[in-house]
């Protein structure tokens, strides 16, 4: 028997997460992944407004203290239970793979996780991947000063990107996911 606590009006809230065989983990923001449908998720958005700045740096810190723990190695998402109403959030679970949300982080972040990934899985640490460095603020040049991911802050986003899915269902039939032919799509810039 499992007894779990009711969090009504809960979002979905993800880090995105890198780990290095050198100890090292970074938190490449996050996502808001609360619009669902027969649980897939409908829309990402990034940075996840919802949430506080300082709640949201105490996930992601959370998430890169758990990835350094498990010696994680690679890119992840850790994903929590959001409850706005108490600024409370629960540890979810640990996806260790890149999501098919990735790019809304990519876009934010400017940082190429599959590269990111593959520059890790060669042993290549965290603090020397350049995109990481200039997402902590690091310039060009700069090819050693050290990062403390656990205590430096990155530059934080100045856009924001929300990502949709597209997904076809037969309202003749329960509304189950369905395939066919796209018979007319009309996109309006305002």
């Amino acid at each position: 028997i499992f007894m779990m606590q009711l969090c009504s009006g809960a979002r979905h809230i993800e880090v995105q997460i890198v780990g290095d065989e050198h100890g090292s983990a970074v938190a490449l923001n996050g996502r808001d992944c609360s619009t669902q449908r027969r649980f897939q998720k409908i829309f990402e958005e990034g940075p996840p407004s919802i949430v506080p700045k300082d709640t949201f740096q105490e996930m992601e810190r959370a998430a890169q203290r758990l990835t350094q723990n498990l010696g994680y190695l690679g890119a992840g998402t850790v994903e929590y239970l959001y409850n706005a109403a108490e600024n409370k959030f629960f540890f979810l679970e640990l996806n260790p793979r890149l999501q098919v949300e990735h790019p809304v982080t990519e876009e934010l972040t400017r940082v190429n996780l599959p590269a990111t990934q593959l520059q890790v899985c060669m042993g290549i640490p965290l603090a020397n991947i350049p995109q990481i460095r200039r997402f902590y603020g690091r310039a060009e040049d700069d090819l050693t000063s050290p990062i403390k991911f656990l205590e430096d802050n990155y530059v934080y986003p100045e856009r924001h990107v929300i990502a949709a899915r597209i997904t076809a269902e037969n309202p003749d039939d329960g509304f189950k996911p369905t395939s066919g032919k796209i018979q007319r799509i009309k996109f309006q810039s305002s």
